[in-house]
Parts: structure tokens; sequence; C-alpha cells
């Protein structure tokens, strides 16, 4: 269960596809939210660090205790090429679990970012080094190294279910899970989706209405609405 499994590194992943992946990349959270069926958004909490904030990977979860960044370290060993960071913490906590050196070790893992329900701090540097991060807030106080928690356990992200090698994409309308197993099929109906919006945007650039587009005129009527020089 989740935030129960504590002093375990689970060292065999699951990912998702690899080219799934990098079709899911192609996309923007909204269209993906959209696509699964309106699910899978973290909360709106969870913010860009830094403008350039930007990633698409599979997910190494990480359980951290408040105050202690101990696990984000133990994680590092099990991040590899195109895995995203997700960290979660047994209670709420806005300390700086993560910054710029550790961001210096993931980035040499394969890391291609972070999201956690905590604090971040050296936010410049990370901008400058354009690794994303999305955290809870940010924070300069530090984190000690005194207990233990988890790495590759199932945890609750902004309040969204994540599991190891889960695909996380984030942006700047906010981050979203997409499960492993739904990865290839999420993908496709993201397409199909932006090319049925594509259509749509043809037609609001020629001019024509909404209220046209979608049918909306009779159901207006049909509430009351009515027009007046």
């Amino acid at each position: 269960m989740e935030h129960t499994e504590i002093g375990v590194v689970r060292t065999t992943v699951d990912r998702a596809d690899p080219e799934a992946v990098a079709e899911l990349s192609k996309y923007g959270v909204a269209t993906i939210h959209e696509a699964m069926g309106r699910v899978g958004l973290m909360r709106p909490y969870l913010r860009p660090a830094h403008p350039k904030a930007r990633m698409c990977g599979t997910a190494v979860t990480v359980l951290l205790q408040p105050g202690d960044n101990w696990m984000l370290h133990v994680a590092a060993e099990q991040i590899r090429e195109g895995d995203v960071v997700v960290a979660a913490c047994t209670t709420e906590s806005d300390d700086g679990f993560f910054g710029e050196l550790l961001a210096t070790s993931f980035r040499a893992r394969g890391c291609v970012g972070l999201v956690i329900d905590g604090g971040v701090r050296d936010v410049t540097d990370l901008e400058d080094m354009d690794f994303p991060v999305f955290s809870r807030a940010v924070n300069a106080k530090g984190t000690v190294k005194a207990t233990l928690g988890s790495v590759n356990v199932p945890v609750v992200c902004g309040n969204a279910l994540v599991r190891p090698g889960d695909v996380i994409v984030a942006d700047a309308d906010g981050v979203v899970v997409v499960p492993r197993e739904r990865a290839a099929e999420v993908a496709a109906a993201s397409a199909a989706r932006e090319a049925n919006e594509e259509g749509k945007r043809t037609q609001f650039r020629a001019g024509k209405l909404g209220l046209d587009m979608y049918g909306m005129r009779g159901p207006l009527a049909e509430l009351g609405l009515r027009y007046e020089d």
C-alpha cells in the first residue's frame, strides 16, 4: 500500500515502453489528461521551479520523511536513462529537499527531471542547468539525513498515485501520470485529439463561432437565453 513500506529499495522496475514514452513527449499535459479520460493530474500546487521546466520520462519513486532527503541520495543509484524522479513525503513538508548538487548527480545518471511534493532550492542554478523541477515550494531551508524512507514503491504525489515505471509528463499546465500499461494507448489517443483540435483551430481561424461549431444555440435557447436589441 502507498506510504506504508519503509526501508525498502526495489531495484527492478517495469518501465513503460520507450517508444510510447517518446510519443507521449510530443504532447502537452492538458492534451494527455483529456485523452486519458480526464484523469491522472497531480494537484495544481505542484508548479515549475523555473520557466524552462518541462519533462517526460518514466518514474523512479521516492518516499521521503519530512525534513530528510536521505532517500533522494539512495534513489540516485536506481536512476536509468530517461527517468523522472517522483518524490512524495510521509506527511506535508516544504523543506528544501533538493538543489543543484543532487541535480548534478541525477543528471549524470540520465535523469530528465524531478517532481517533488516538497520544497527545492538553488532554483537559479537549476534553471541555468536546464534541469526541470516541479515542486510544492521553493525553500532555502535544508534537510538532514537521518531517517529511512523507500525507493521504487507506489507513492501518492500531489494526490496522484504513481508507480515505478509509470510515465510522468510535466509542463507549464501541470503534471500528469500515465499508467505504464496504458502508455501506447494514451499516446495514440493524444495524437487523435491533437488532429481533431487542429481541425477546430482551422475553423476558428476562418471566423466560425463555437456557438455553431459545437451546436450550442439550441440548448441555450431551450434554457431561455434570449437576444435583445
